[in-house]
């Protein structure tokens, strides 16, 4: 207890948090999806605030425009190449050498979600990708486990909370994505949107280890720092039709990746299918400011990213990443300039 008190007295001292509440953290597990912008920042707030287990999965390396934003890492971490995992867990590790830190390096998908699951608490959205928040929303309602969402792109952030039994799911909030081609890589971000979105996710993953969900509001709250808007919607009943909530189909959990994600052997491709149709004179003007070199026909549109890696677009929703027949590359690539 004195041990505690040394290094969570001013947590500690706030009551509805107290001693009972920071020993519910000590014997808490949280699952991070994502180690990137928000992944880090609710990764090192949840360490120093002493969550007894922290378990976080990326299949990406550090690259030297994520330190604007990604305030686990530095240049060390990308001079040396490092998984974004492998870096946290070692930044984290130091924070904190009373809680269980782990990294996994590892592409998150519907064939190994359900490893990560096993005595996890709550889960916190640290992606950038609506594909793999169905994926995350799927599980957390499968196995009736808390789900923080959060999103940062510009100078706009979103939030909310899902918790079975008591809310809708992020399926019913938002029953499809279409990519819209704006992604950090694409529009940008700034920092402090992202300290704001991840802050609050983590203040709500405190509030649910610590007994105090009636604090957390039901409801999803954007803003833009930028142009001092802000507005909440409150989340509403469950749509009686979600696969997910109602139904409890779990369409993303149920769907094999190989459906999804394609290796050309032999080709050094990879092909992934988004579920929309592109429109190639618009995606030619969102992707041509990334763009090393464009090429687009009444059949295909060619765009060599700035990474050296080739997207090919077909109007069917088709896209061919050319340079790496590592899937979990390909779904980088593709994720940063379409926006899985």
């Amino acid at each position: 207890m004195e041990e505690m008190w040394g290094r969570y007295s001013r947590q500690m001292l706030f009551n509805p948090i107290g001693e009972e509440g920071q020993k519910k953290l000590a014997e808490s597990k949280v699952l991070i999806i994502g180690m990137g912008a928000l992944g880090t920042v609710a990764a090192n707030h949840l360490a120093r605030a002493g969550v007894g287990h922290l378990v976080f999965c990326d299949r990406d390396y550090v690259e030297l425009s994520n330190l604007q934003r990604q305030t686990l890492f530095d240049e060390d971490d990308v001079e040396n190449y490092l998984p974004k995992a492998v870096a946290a867990e070692n930044k984290l590790k130091k924070l904190n050498s009373n809680i269980t830190v782990e990294g996994h390096v590892t592409d998150i998908s519907s064939n190994n979600l359900e490893e990560f699951i096993d005595g996890v608490n709550v889960i916190v959205d640290g992606t950038d990708n609506f594909a793999t928040r169905y994926l995350i929303n799927d599980a957390a309602y499968k196995y009736n486990i808390p789900f923080i969402y959060g999103g940062a792109v510009s100078s706009r952030g979103m939030g909310a909370v899902f918790i079975p039994g008591k809310t809708c799911c992020l399926r019913c909030l938002f029953p499809a994505h279409d990519a819209a081609g704006q992604t950090c890589d694409t529009i940008g971000v700034l920092s402090p949107v992202v300290d704001i979105v991840a802050s609050l996710e983590t203040l709500a993953c405190i509030k649910l280890l610590t007994g105090n969900s009636h604090e957390i509001p039901e409801e999803l709250t954007t803003f833009d720092v930028w142009k001092n808007h802000h507005f909440s919607m409150k989340l509403g009943k469950a749509n009686e039709k979600c696969p997910t909530c109602q139904l409890k189909e779990f369409p993303s959990l149920n769907q094999p990746e190989s459906d999804q994600v394609t290796t050309l052997c032999g080709r050094e491709t990879t092909q992934i299918i988004n579920p929309s149709s592109y429109n190639l004179e618009e995606w030619a003007e969102k992707l041509r400011p990334r763009a090393e070199t464009i090429k687009k026909t009444p059949f295909l549109l060619r765009v060599q990213v700035e990474e050296g890696e080739t997207l090919v677009l077909f109007p069917d929703g088709r896209t061919l990443v050319q340079g790496t027949e590592d899937p979990s590359r390909a779904k980088t690539i593709f994720s940063r300039y379409i926006g899985m």
